[in-house]
């Protein structure tokens, strides 16, 4: 792609100035190279870029036009169009754009509908929910979940996602089934892994759970099918074909977030979002966040060649955080060819992976200083804690901002082993606190850097094609597994044999 071979310049250019140096040249850069939108805060003081290739990168953003791809995606066009669809998620939370108003209404019927159902199940003797998906489905809600479900939550809520029969009796195995409902998550309710679990719970419920008990709950596309699986209309809520699975945590998908937090933290975290979406489309330029952190990750990957990215949230309430991203982002970027299927001519996403500070400081921090490759990572910290050990938080927070520090800086040494090279590259975010709202913008900050991303590359952020095959391949599999059929791959034929011996 002709407009990012610029970057390479740059990043030469500054190859032989430290990011010490960068920072001391620039007595403003602190302040400069920072923006905040309501309670998010950020900094990209430490990435290895100058003013110069910043404004090469602001350049960039203009010459691809992500102020009016940004728009056309709030209009519902077809901005994923190898599947001929929109992507609409950002309706599910406001009313940007006249294009989104019916979609916008029917999210809100929706979520009506998700709120008697919540107060039904608040109301009875239902003491726990185990919501069943994978992907899309299981990821973002077992996120919000997790960081902000009370201790004292009226209901309980447990995922089970992954087809590995352990998974689903660890999670069922101190619960009550007469005191438990169910979720079952998937668009098209054909989904392998999620049917299989389902049953499971299905079975595990007892007899009458569906009809009679009322403990078995849908979020689906397709009424007809759940209703074969003993789900009534009325307990059906729906899934459209313009939200994607990994965008769908604001769709009725978030009907565990909803039971754990209550509807009204819900609808604090669709404000939250929608307040990003507002700024993200609403905002110039350079004082767009969602915008610079997409040119940071370009920047990156492409100036800087990095291959991987670290998110490392310093809050154990973000501790998957980074499992969430690497599907939000892996999925929508790994691609190698552009929107009309010619090559993408460049690299794409690098690996994203990471942790939770300071348990990962003990861990790989050790590769972050003093690998041989730079690494570069989003730190991600809260600035009131409200856990009550101010002791505690302080040294989190002084953690953080060392780590931050000391990657940029590094530190020289007489002995080669206690060397630190720094010139890591990071940004570091902060909410004002850890509520829904907050979490809310936070994760819509990331979809829409991806987007960005997606654009500045010509590739479609919203399909995923690369997941079919293995599941193709499984399907075809299984029948060989059951002794039914013979695999065609000759090392699969072997493996097969090994297993059959061994079972």
């Amino acid at each position: 792609m002709n407009r990012l071979a610029g970057l390479d310049a740059h990043a030469q250019r500054l190859a032989g100035t430290s990011l010490a140096a960068l920072i001391e040249a620039d007595p403003a850069r602190a302040r400069d190279f920072a923006l905040r939108v309501g309670p998010l805060y950020a900094n990209f003081a430490r990435q290895r870029y100058d003013r110069i290739a910043l404004d090469a990168l602001f350049a960039l953003a203009a010459e691809a036009d992500l102020a009016g791809a940004m728009q056309r995606q709030l209009d519902g066009e077809i901005v994923n169009s190898t599947e001929g669809r929109a992507a609409l998620h950002t309706a599910l939370r406001g009313g940007l754009s006249l294009a989104a108003a019916g979609p916008h209404a029917q999210a809100r019927r929706a979520r009506e509908r998700m709120q008697a159902l919540v107060a039904s199940l608040q109301a009875s003797a239902v003491t726990d929910v185990v919501s069943v998906g994978i992907g899309g489905s299981d990821l973002g809600p077992r996120l919000v979940v997790d960081a902000l479900a009370p201790a004292n939550a009226r209901l309980r809520v447990h995922f089970i996602s992954n087809v590995d029969g352990n998974a689903a009796r660890r999670v069922l195995a101190p619960l009550d089934p007469a005191r438990t409902a169910a979720i079952v998550i998937s668009k098209t309710f054909g989904t392998q892994e999620t049917l299989l679990n389902g049953r499971i719970v299905r079975d595990w419920l007892g007899e009458g759970a569906a009809y009679h008990g009322g403990r078995l709950y849908a979020v689906s596309a397709n009424v007809e099918r759940a209703g074969d699986f003993g789900i009534p209309p009325e307990r059906i809520l729906p899934m459209w074909d313009w939200v994607g699975g990994r965008y769908s945590l604001w769709s009725a998908v978030g009907f565990p977030i909803a039971l754990a937090i209550g509807m009204e933290a819900f609808e604090a975290l669709l404000d939250g979002a929608a307040a990003m979406d507002a700024h993200a489309n609403e905002a110039p330029l350079r004082e767009n966040l969602a915008v610079l952190h997409a040119l940071t990750a370009v920047w990156n990957r492409n100036g800087l060649h990095a291959a991987t990215q670290a998110v490392l949230p310093y809050d154990d309430r973000l501790r998957l955080l980074p499992n969430y991203l690497q599907q939000l982002v892996m999925e929508s970027l790994g691609k190698s060819v552009r929107m009309d299927g010619s090559d993408v001519g460049l690299h794409t996403v690098p690996v994203w992976w990471g942790g939770a500070g300071t348990d990962t400081q003990h861990s790989f921090f050790q590769a972050l200083h003093q690998g041989t490759q730079a690494v570069p990572a989003d730190f991600i910290g809260v600035v009131r804690a409200e856990h009550g050990h101010a002791d505690n938080h302080m040294a989190l927070l002084a953690n953080l901002l060392a780590q931050v520090e000391a990657l940029a800086n590094g530190q020289d040494a007489d002995d080669p082993h206690r060397r630190y090279p720094g010139d890591r590259p990071s940004t570091l975010l902060l909410l004002d606190a850890l509520t829904p709202r907050s979490l809310g913008m936070l994760v819509a900050l990331y979809e829409h850097s991806v987007y960005l991303q997606s654009v500045l590359w010509g590739i479609n952020a919203f399909d995923q094609f690369g997941v079919e095959l293995g599941k193709q391949v499984a399907s075809r599999l299984l029948p060989a597994l059951q002794g039914e059929a013979e695999a065609d791959d000759a090392v699969t034929r072997e493996l097969l044999r090994e297993l059959n011996q061994r079972r």
